[in-house]
């Protein structure tokens, strides 16, 4: 598990009602997956120059609560278990003060960056990964 550093609602992300807007908690989940990454000393970028691509291949939101503008909040973020092929992951988005408002998990497959096809978790990746559920 990882909790991201806290951030902010911005005004553009905002709708009409003052709500933060459904597209933008993808986003959110995104930012807070490749924050995770850093922090375990990966870089994204890194793994696409080896030739390694991160695809989302299924992505659930489910809206708890409502966030608005200025409100800030931190992401949850689960890594379900070692990667093969894929890696699922969970998220709870909470106001600073625990205040829930989504879930939501996606499910992302390696893929060759040149044959755009399925492969397995790279080996350092996955030895790097596997150790957190030791």
């Amino acid at each position: 598990m990882y909790i991201t550093a806290p951030q902010r609602i911005r005004y553009s992300e905002t709708d009409q009602m003052g709500f933060a807007h459904h597209s933008n908690y993808l986003k959110y989940f995104e930012l807070s997956r490749l924050e995770w990454l850093l922090a375990l000393g990966v870089s994204y970028r890194e793994l696409e120059q080896k030739g390694y691509l991160l695809a989302v291949v299924n992505a659930q939101v489910n809206y708890i609560s409502p966030a608005f503008f200025e409100d800030q909040y931190t992401v949850e973020v689960v890594l379900n278990s070692p990667p093969t092929a894929s890696m699922v992951f969970t998220y709870e988005m909470r106001r600073l003060d625990g205040h829930l408002y989504a879930t939501g998990s996606t499910k992302l497959a390696f893929l060759d960056a040149h044959t755009k096809r399925p492969i397995r978790c790279p080996k350092d990746l996955y030895e790097l990964l596997s150790d957190l559920f030791q």
